[in-house]
C-alpha cells in the first residue's frame, strides 16, 4: 500500500513550501503596513494582500490532502500571487514589499506549474 506522504512530488512539496512562506509574508506585511505610521496602502491593496494570504494557506492545504480540486485551487493561487507581487512591486524602495514579490513570484510559479500538473 502506498503511503499518502509518497503521492506528493517534489514539485508539489515545493508548491506546498512556495505557498506557506508566501502566506508567512503576506501576514508578516500586513502587521507591517497596520504599523507604519499614516496611510500605507489603501483598502483594495490591502484586501488583496489578505487575500493572497488567506488562498495560499488554503492551497498548501489542498496540496497536503491531495484535495481533486486542488489543481482549480493553485490556478487561482498563481493568479492572486501575481497580483499581489504586482501590488507590492509598486513600492520598490520598500525592503518588505521587495521580499513580499519576491515570495508571491515564487508562489506564482510553482502553482501555476501545479495548476497544468498530473499526478
Amino acid at each position: 500500500m502506498v503511503q499518502h506522504a509518497e503521492k506528493i512530488s517534489n514539485e508539489m512539496r515545493k508548491a506546498i513550501d512556495n505557498c506557506m512562506s508566501c502566506s508567512t509574508t503576506c501576514e508578516e506585511t500586513i502587521a507591517y503596513c497596520m504599523d507604519m505610521p499614516g496611510t500605507m496602502m489603501d483598502a483594495a491593496n490591502m484586501r488583496v494582500l489578505m487575500d493572497c494570504a488567506a488562498v495560499t494557506k488554503v492551497c498548501a492545504d489542498m496540496m497536503c490532502r491531495m484535495s481533486s480540486m486542488y489543481r482549480e485551487m493553485c490556478a487561482m493561487c498563481a493568479r492572486i500571487c501575481t497580483m499581489c507581487a504586482e501590488m507590492a512591486m509598486k513600492m520598490p524602495g520598500d525592503a518588505q514589499m521587495m521580499k513580499l514579490a519576491e515570495a508571491c513570484r515564487a508562489c506564482a510559479a510553482s502553482c501555476q506549474t501545479m495548476a497544468g500538473a498530473t499526478v
